[in-house]
């Protein structure tokens, strides 16, 4: 018997021929020393250095020293955990989200050796899980586990408002020029509102007796099946990015005013972590696959195809295995649904044998084609429109410093074991993205 020699699909070597010639992010830094969880760091602008909080209580000052190497200049102890931070350079201001809901301003010295506490926002009653600091207004937004959004002025202490969410709010984006609020909460909603500051009607007790002022409801987008845990907003162009538990990413089209909605298919866990840059308009993910994505959003994209219902294979019309009274009638098992991703018909499988990468529908690995749309697939459309990467830990946030080109990632080594690999101690890598940061990248 003759052997068959099966030759390599094109669609895969021409997508991994793309990615491998791409450039690369490319590791500068390592920092390292952490017991305990690293909740969220920042890169100091236009410094080799780093602001990160723990849930050790500490606030630490990374800086590099003539040896190469990051040691830290403070270490500030909070009352609890220490949960988020944001650091304005304008003003020099840090400001840092607790476990017990309190949300600390401190000012940076300009040499970065000293940390001086100003003033405490009693914003909330649960673990603060993001911080903002707007400086134009002199706001600071902020959100957490009791799900309140709230925000207080920055100059007087007064609480200007906040918003109740359905369940906990992990993040939130503003944009100052049309002063709106976007919201990622547990329940895999984004809630979009409004600021309108009342001062007066907001009272300065605890969360428990507040109300729901200063705040305007606008509309809540509902796409993620897991929850929001990471918002990035591309104020130019008026798009919000929102990575989710549920592996995906969505772009959504605000400024456009339809409803129009970008699926980013690329990740094989939870995405933790997104951040944008206007320059050549890169999107950054990161999740708990340990990969890294860089995502072209100039490129042309289309929308993914709603997938349709059907009790009979819509190519072939052979029933699928609930649909009793076909199998009756054409006297044959009923077969499985499956859906072409390219059309979102339902299909059977042997009405869809092919797989193939589909980016600009935002598919970034081979999925599920139908043969009708298999032949109108070419390799240009197969030319992938992001650049992945392994950072070998799992990212849990993200911070990217635009002006420089580099970019910080956050969580947990991995480490193999009996050809397992398993999560060990903390760390931060620093990496240097300016090339792909780039208009022509």
């Amino acid at each position: 018997m003759a052997a068959e020699i099966k030759p390599v699909p094109i669609l895969a070597t021409s997508a991994a021929a793309t990615r491998s010639n791409q450039k690369k992010p490319i590791l500068l830094h390592k920092i390292e020393g952490y017991e305990e969880t690293v909740n969220q760091a920042v890169i100091l602008p236009g410094e080799d250095g780093v602001v990160a909080v723990c849930d050790d209580r500490s606030v630490r000052i990374w800086l590099k020293r003539d040896s190469g190497q990051f040691w830290p200049s403070i270490c500030h102890y909070m009352p609890s955990g220490a949960t988020s931070v944001c650091f304005t350079k304008k003003v020099w201001r840090v400001f840092v989200g607790q476990e017990n809901g309190t949300v600390s301003e401190f000012v940076l010295a300009e040499d970065y050796n000293s940390l001086t506490h100003k003033r405490d926002y009693l914003s909330h009653h649960a673990r603060v899980t993001q911080v903002h600091h707007a400086p134009t207004p002199s706001w600071i937004l902020s959100v957490g586990r009791d799900k309140w959004f709230q925000y207080y002025c920055a100059i007087s202490g007064k609480r200007l408002g906040g918003h109740i969410c359905p369940a906990w709010a992990y993040c939130l984006e503003f944009d100052f020029a049309s002063r709106h609020v976007f919201v990622g909460d547990a329940s895999g909603q984004i809630t979009m509102l409004k600021l309108d500051p009342q001062p007066d009607l907001a009272t300065s007790n605890t969360t428990t007796e507040q109300q729901a002022v200063g705040v305007q409801q606008i509309t809540v987008f509902k796409g993620h099946s897991g929850p929001v845990r990471s918002l990035a907003w591309d104020a130019g162009h008026q798009f919000l990015f929102s990575g989710s538990e549920d592996k995906g990413i969505i772009a959504w089209d605000i400024g456009g005013q339809q409803g129009t909605a970008y699926e980013l298919q690329g990740h094989k866990n939870k995405v933790m972590a997104v951040c944008f840059s206007p320059i050549g308009r890169k999107l950054v993910s990161g999740g708990e696959d340990s990969m890294l994505w860089i995502w072209n959003m100039k490129a042309k994209r289309i929308e993914t195809s709603e997938w349709t219902e059907s009790s009979t294979c819509q190519r072939c019309s052979r029933p699928f295995f609930w649909n009793l009274r076909g199998m009756f009638d054409q006297r044959q098992l009923g077969l499985r649904q499956h859906h072409c991703r390219q059309c979102g018909r339902a299909v059977c499988d042997d009405c869809s044998p092919n797989r193939s990468v589909l980016p600009a529908i935002g598919y970034e690995y081979e999925v599920r084609v139908c043969i009708e749309c298999n032949k109108t697939v070419t390799d240009a459309d197969r030319v992938s429109l992001a650049v992945c990467q392994e950072a070998k830990h799992s990212i849990l946030w993200l911070h990217l410093d635009e002006e420089r080109g580099r970019l910080l990632t956050l969580g947990h080594d991995r480490v193999s074991f009996n050809h397992y690999y398993h999560f060990g101690e903390e760390i931060m890598k620093i990496w240097d993205v300016s090339s792909l940061l780039k208009n022509d990248a």
